[in-house]
């Protein structure tokens, strides 16, 4: 070996957490410098005096330097382990400036919502959720961008939605999901339109035939109607929220395709009567949606945590 060599020292290798005392050992070094005793700084710490003991051995072992003597009048660092404690009272100075760090990110993320949801959810299900999630969080602004299933994968897709929520039969590219409901899209019509007054089952071919109130493509419920009838649907008028599409119906513009949710209230007054159809798949999953490998948090994750209540 060269002078060089022997100069240079060991070489040092593996990663740097295989290396460095973990911060529980290097509070528990600095306790024992201050208290200039392993069980006064063992019951600071809440732990035992073996596990202590234990813990200091290790880190020893691990560093290849004695740091504490242990005598009945107590424990002193080793010249080595003043130097070490030194270099740990840094090490846990920065740490702890991490973890104020940390906390105003977790602070500035749970002051604030942002919920980008179709209609029906955000007419029929979000405002009682979010009235359960007020009890939880009173701190959190909540804010709510209603729009179509492609608005919504565009807002979390462009950082302007913490968490979303959608009707369609697929989830949009980009996106990971959780089914939290279920719903089915029914055919209504006012009480005077002569499908009120049918005995018989609507068929598929003269729901496609008929002209519809729809809601605008794009839209869940416009996903859901046309992959049932083929892309057949033929629009009578297309109107972009769930309860102008009702509206329209109530007054009898002609039929609708809604979902069953939002016209619960319609159907108990007889404002609207459904119109039994057979041979169409109408029933779809309602689910909540966010950015792929982005898992929701704070607010985001205790919203679709009540979703499921």
């Amino acid at each position: 070996m060269s002078n060089a060599d022997e100069q240079a020292g060991p070489t040092v290798s593996g990663s740097l957490a295989h290396r460095v005392p973990d911060l529980g050992a290097l509070e528990l070094l600095l306790a024992v410098a201050r208290l200039g005793s392993l069980g006064g700084a063992a019951r600071e710490l809440g732990i035992t005096q073996p596990a202590a003991s234990s813990r200091i051995r290790s880190m020893e072992r691990q560093l290849g330097v004695a740091l504490v003597d242990r005598s009945p009048r107590g424990s002193r660092l080793t010249d080595a382990g003043a130097l070490v404690t030194d270099w740990a009272r840094r090490i846990v100075e920065a740490a702890e400036a991490f973890d104020v760090g940390a906390q105003a990110l977790r602070v500035r993320r749970d002051s604030r919502l942002r919920v980008a949801a179709s209609m029906t959810i955000a007419e029929y299900l979000l405002p009682g959720w979010l009235l359960a999630l007020r009890a939880q969080r009173p701190d959190t602004a909540v804010s709510l961008h209603a729009g179509n299933s492609t608005v919504v994968a565009e807002r979390l897709l462009s950082d302007e939605a913490d968490l979303g929520f959608v009707e369609g039969l697929s989830v949009p590219a980009g996106l990971d999901s959780a089914v939290i409901a279920h719903d089915r899209l029914i055919v209504v019509t006012a009480p005077g339109h002569a499908w009120a007054r049918r005995r018989r089952s609507l068929a598929a071919e003269e729901l496609a035939s008929t002209p519809l109130i729809l809601r605008e493509k794009g839209s869940g419920t416009r996903q859901v109607l046309d992959a049932a009838l083929g892309g057949l649907a033929r629009p009578l008028i297309e109107l972009s929220s769930t309860t102008a599409v009702k509206a329209a119906a109530v007054s009898g513009a002609g039929p609708a395709v809604l979902s069953e949710l939002a016209v619960r209230e319609e159907l108990a007054m007889r404002r609207l009567v459904p119109v039994p159809v057979e041979g169409v798949a109408l029933a779809r999953d309602l689910r909540a949606v966010w950015p792929t490998g982005h898992r929701p948090t704070g607010p985001a994750r205790d919203l679709l945590s009540l979703t499921r209540g």
